[in-house]
């Protein structure tokens, strides 16, 4: 998979804009990347400055393996969360997705919209037949939401971390 060739696509739903990442988005990505709440199922060095954030959004932007959406409410310009596929393998149609919402959105249903667009985008533009996520055993959040998705739970895959598990969604 490479994204080179094409712009990076714009998409929407019923509430949300998911557009590129950008510098004006490092506040954001600051916010989401340090936030002891949203990080403690992640395994990730907590953001410390916005340069911290403002390297993420560069490196992110330079890599053409994933696709890395800032999801925004429709008509305005604030990141409220963000969305990815990553991890392509086109001989098997298969990706992973990834996401995290500021804790002040959460609960209201934006990021199974989001996820909603994102996997109808994997699925439609990119020919995606299967998309796999991991979560921790004790996210009951992320994992509510992948099962109203509909991924089936593949349990426990990962012998260097028991705490993670695997959900697939085969199309």
């Amino acid at each position: 998979m490479n994204k080179e060739s094409k712009s990076f696509p714009t998409l929407t739903t019923e509430r949300l804009t998911l557009r590129q990442l950008s510098e004006s988005d490092a506040g954001g990505i600051f916010e989401l990347r340090s936030n002891p709440e949203i990080n403690k199922f992640l395994d990730r060095k907590p953001s410390q400055t916005i340069e911290d954030a403002l390297n993420f959004i560069k490196n992110i932007t330079e890599n053409k393996e994933l696709f890395y959406w800032a999801i925004t409410k429709t008509g305005e310009d604030k990141l409220v969360g963000t969305i990815c596929l990553f991890e392509f393998l086109s001989n098997e149609s298969k990706c992973e997705i990834g996401y995290e919402l500021l804790t002040e959105y959460q609960g209201q249903g934006f990021m199974f919209e989001a996820a909603n667009g994102i996997i109808e985008f994997a699925t439609k533009t990119l020919g995606i037949k299967t998309i796999e996520a991991v979560t921790h055993k004790d996210n009951q959040s992320s994992t509510g939401l992948l099962l109203k998705l509909d991924f089936k739970e593949s349990g426990n895959i990962y012998d260097e971390n028991p705490n993670l598990i695997l959900f697939r969604l085969t199309i």
